[in-house]
């Protein structure tokens, strides 16, 4: 491509993505951006419309068309991939029999400097697209900050709402967690087990070897009650060394029977803490939800708190089912009337 130095630095500048045609249709000079967007061999001496379609105005296939739009918009698109469309117009020169047609991408310059990898240096400091791409720039920065931005609010408020419904000293779901999950199952009609577990000596462990004694005693029962029940059992410490189990899908006492034998045996073991054997047992309260005409939650926590004081007055380090407590009762009463 040979063009008048002077002249083709002054293009270069200008019109960076320039081409100039000869009369016969063959490129002679390219600007550096076109000479980046395509190889310069292949643009040097070939046939525009070998590379080139004219999409607006239809019709155009030939330099007497083309040289028919001087003035006036022009849209052209690459024959090759991807099939990208210019716009441009077209003037006469530099030199005789010569036409100067200067391009741009328009919409599509986003996907373009992406593509080839553009910088502000390949566009004219004139040209507007600088300045949309700045502003393209700012508003992805601007998106990519928000989106980091909802990401950190998000977890901060899963976060939080996990800490809501957690006990920080055990990890279990703390007694709010609990209310709302069996206020769940049994809106749902689901048949459950409730399990009010106190734990017996507790305060002696605390008199005895000091809070931290207790806090690590509490964190050992919260480890062996997850161990002892299914992953989707609720598991929740509602007071200071009270527990309640929420066990789902269960509608006789087998199941709750059984995890509480579980329990109380592994709790009847010593604890030890720093050398010390921290000795406490469990007392549990248990009602199933099938055992109640129409299950209420606060009536269900009454009934397995009535069970739990049961099992500490008969001696402690037991459960009782609070079924089997209505019928001794029952079994006591009519014994009393006879």
């Amino acid at each position: 491509m040979t063009q008048s130095p002077v002249f083709q630095q002054m293009l270069d500048v200008l019109c960076p993505m320039h081409l100039v045609l000869d009369c016969e249709g063959q490129i002679v000079g390219a600007g550096p951006t076109m000479r980046k967007l395509f190889d310069e061999a292949m643009l040097s001496g070939a046939a525009f419309f070998d590379i080139f379609t004219i999409r607006r105005p239809r019709e155009i296939t030939d330099m007497q068309g083309l040289c028919a739009t001087a003035g006036t918009r022009i849209y052209v698109m690459y024959r090759t991939d991807p099939p990208r469309e210019l716009k441009g117009i077209l003037v006469p020169g530099p030199e005789k029999g010569q036409v100067t047609l200067n391009l741009s991408f328009g919409i599509s310059v986003v996907e373009a400097v992406q593509e080839y990898e553009l910088t502000a240096r390949d566009f004219a400091v004139t040209d507007l697209t600088v300045e949309m791409l700045y502003l393209v720039e700012a508003k992805s920065a601007a998106m990519e900050a928000s989106r980091q931005l909802n990401e950190r609010l998000q977890d901060a408020r899963e976060e939080a709402e996990e800490q809501a419904v957690t006990d920080v000293l055990t990890g279990l779901k703390n007694r709010r967690a609990m209310d709302i999950d069996l206020e769940r199952a049994l809106s749902s009609l689901e048949d459950v087990a409730l399990m009010h577990i106190d734990l017996d000596y507790f305060k002696d462990v605390n008199d005895t070897f000091g809070h931290a004694a207790g806090d690590f005693v509490l964190q050992e029962v919260a480890r062996v009650m997850k161990e002892e029940t299914r992953s989707t059992d609720t598991v929740a410490r509602v007071g200071g060394d009270e527990f309640v189990v929420l066990m789902r899908n269960v509608r006789e006492n087998t199941v709750p029977v059984r995890v509480a034998e579980r329990i109380i045996k592994r709790l009847d073991a010593p604890i030890t803490f720093e050398g010390h054997p921290c000795q406490i047992s469990a007392s549990i309260g248990t009602v199933l939800s099938a055992d109640y005409t129409a299950p209420d939650a606060d009536h269900m926590l009454r009934d397995a708190d009535e069970a739990l004081y049961h099992s500490k007055h008969e001696g402690r380090g037991r459960q009782t089912m609070h079924a089997d407590l209505l019928a001794q009762q029952a079994a006591t009463d009519a014994g009393g009337a006879a």
